[in-house]
């Protein structure tokens, strides 16, 4: 199919037609890559501005990355050192972005919606690189790459996602994106950070015992415990959750051999999996990472070739 849209925001308003679109680009992209050719021209001449107004690290290095393999012209900016510490609106910020003739804009936030927002004021491109706990689309895509790629199809897998749910943007952009293309999905952890809400959606189970929530899952994706939850009382302490969720050689036992083991990154190693298991032959950690960077220029050569000056 035909990519028709100027921005991407996330997954719950793509058409599985689409995804599928970006997957099938960013194929070819790797295929591209793994041949070892460093830099193609497909965005030469257009400008990408990466703002990230929340820190990251996996995501802007690979977005940046993402961008000079692509030939684009690329300026980083970091809310610390802009107008907004003076004052300056998040709209008049970008508009004056904008105002520069830049083609895309990928931004980080910590606020739901507000690249949406934005993308709502904004000729120019816009993508969501993490937006509060609502989405974060290219991390569930390079997920679901990583998935399709390693076990040829998503249509019918039972892919759990285990961890803080209530917080996740990546357990929510995953989601869709998984039940758009077929997939049955478990959302487990603690009833704490596993509301039971997302019952009412088709497709959708909801977890709380590690056993029950793994034993038929052909893909286990970690999510990182954030320890500024602990203090609001989510669950005791990373030694209370690491024995009732934590992924580990024991916990492998009662799992399908050729379970893959996912994580999004920054691990906390002996919390959510052991670092038996993030080295082991079922993890395909390293190999997200690496598909990050083919998914990132598919997202960012569709959005570009949409943008109208």
């Amino acid at each position: 199919m035909e990519w028709t849209r100027k921005d991407l925001l996330s997954l719950y308003d793509l058409e599985a037609e689409e995804i599928e679109c970006i997957l099938d680009t960013a194929a070819e992209f790797k295929k591209v890559s793994q041949r070892r050719v460093k830099k193609v021209p497909a965005l030469r001449g257009k400008t990408v501005v990466n703002f990230f107004v929340e820190p990251s690290t996996r995501t802007r290095v690979s977005f940046e990355l993402a961008e000079q393999r692509l030939s684009a012209d690329v300026v980083n900016m970091q809310a610390q050192a802009s107008s907004l510490l003076k004052g300056e609106t998040l709209l008049d910020t970008v508009k004056n972005i904008e105002a520069l003739q830049v083609d895309l804009v990928v931004m980080r936030h910590s606020a739901t919606g507000a690249q949406a927002f934005i993308a709502s004021k904004l000729k120019c491109g816009v993508i969501n690189a993490g937006d509060g706990a609502h989405s974060h689309p290219t991390q569930a895509l390079l997920d679901i790459f990583t998935i399709r790629e390693k076990k040829g199809g998503i249509k019918g897998l039972n892919v759990t996602i285990l961890g803080d749910i209530l917080h996740s943007r990546v357990a929510r952009s995953n989601m869709w994106g998984l039940l758009k293309l077929g997939a049955n999905v478990t959302l487990a952890g603690p009833s704490t950070l596993v509301p039971r809400e997302f019952e009412s959606i088709p497709g959708v189970k909801v977890c709380h015992n590690l056993k029950d929530a793994v034993a038929n899952a052909d893909v286990v994706n970690l999510l990182r415990i954030q320890h500024e939850r602990q203090t609001a009382g989510f669950f005791p302490g990373t030694g209370e959750y690491a024995r009732f969720f934590g992924i580990n050689a024991e916990s492998m036992k009662f799992m399908k051999p050729d379970v893959m083991i996912m994580h999004p990154g920054p691990i906390n190693r002996d919390v959510e999996l052991s670092g038996e298991v993030a080295d082991g032959s079922n993890s395909v950690i390293l190999e997200q990472v690496t598909n990050g960077l083919a998914v990132r220029m598919a997202v960012l050569f569709l959005v570009a070739g949409c943008v109208k000056k």
